[in-house]
């Protein structure tokens, strides 16, 4: 059929495989095993759906907090045993051994026994010249020594001297290469505080050349302004207008109202006189009373001219 065309995987043969099982409503015998299964997911799904603590707001987090007490009483009883050791105290260094150069010959020996025939200068002869043979090569190793030790010594000043000299040549070094670092910071700090002088000289011409441009159309009219409101004078001028015009207004006023006082002092007079006159003449004749007139405005005249030539 169709299992043949799709295959057993195909989802044609297991619908029709498994179409009679979803469609039966017969009961399922359940097993034993089966039971606790059941109780762990009933378990699992209360756990699941339980209220739990509510998701922590934006920009704060959860930090778990011990609720028990900090300090826990330990009633177990921990054994315990003393133990202790004690080291022997360090014996004293032997002193060292005497050094004792190695045998060069084969040791030998002899005995004369009482009665036997012996010549001491014919029997000694060999023992002194080992003797002296001995004592000869140990002179000779010891020369060899001391001058050995001589060369040791003399080629130990020669080093300590060139160790001498190296130390000297390298704290020369030392004292040269801390002068050129030295010269080398000063250098760096002269050449820095000189870049700072420079960028200080160049903003300084800067803004002086930016404000001569700026204010240089200004400097006429900033004098205009100000020799029209008065702050530039000539002190001759000023003086004369501020000193000696007020003074000789206040004499000229003076002298006018001086003036007009005595005007009006010879006025009244004058009014005086003629209102004098027509009361003593009278009915007088027309020509004798013109005359007088006349008299009296040429005296008048007169008056008034001498007043204004003293004036």
């Amino acid at each position: 059929m169709d299992h043949k065309k799709f295959g057993r995987d195909g989802i044609e043969f297991y619908m029709q495989r498994y179409w009679n099982l979803v469609q039966e409503n017969r009961p399922i015998r359940s097993f034993p095993q089966n039971k606790n299964r059941r109780s762990n997911v009933k378990d699992r799904k209360m756990i699941e759906t339980r209220n739990g603590t509510p998701q922590p707001v934006s920009g704060r987090k959860h930090t778990d907090v011990q609720t028990e007490l900090f300090l826990e009483e330990l009633y177990d009883v921990i054994e315990a045993d003393d133990v202790c050791c004690q080291t022997d105290a360090f014996l004293d260094r032997p002193p060292t051994p005497l050094f004792v150069p190695a045998k060069t010959g084969v040791d030998a020996e002899t005995q004369i026994l009482p009665n036997d025939l012996f010549d001491f200068d014919m029997e000694v002869k060999p023992i002194l010249e080992v003797l002296v043979g001995k004592v000869m090569e140990q002179a000779v190793l010891e020369v060899s020594e001391e001058e050995e030790l001589a060369n040791i010594r003399e080629q130990q000043l020669q080093l300590e001297e060139v160790r001498e000299a190296d130390l000297l040549e390298v704290q020369r070094l030392e004292e040269r290469e801390r002068r050129y670092r030295k010269e080398k910071e000063r250098r760096i700090a002269q050449h820095r505080e000189f870049q700072v002088q420079k960028e200080d000289l160049v903003s300084k011409i800067s803004a002086r050349t930016f404000a001569k441009v700026y204010v240089e159309p200004l400097v006429p009219t900033v004098y205009e302004y100000l020799y029209d409101q008065g702050y530039f004078y000539d002190v001759i001028e000023h003086n004369i207008e501020s000193n000696f015009l007020p003074w000789l207004m206040e004499s000229v006023c003076k002298e006018l109202e001086f003036e007009k006082q005595a005007r009006a002092l010879l006025d009244t007079m004058i009014r005086e006189v003629v209102t004098d006159i027509k009361q003593s003449c009278g009915n007088s004749t027309e020509h004798s009373t013109e005359d007088s007139h006349e008299e009296i405005g040429e005296n008048v005249e007169k008056t008034n001219d001498s007043k204004s030539e003293n004036a």
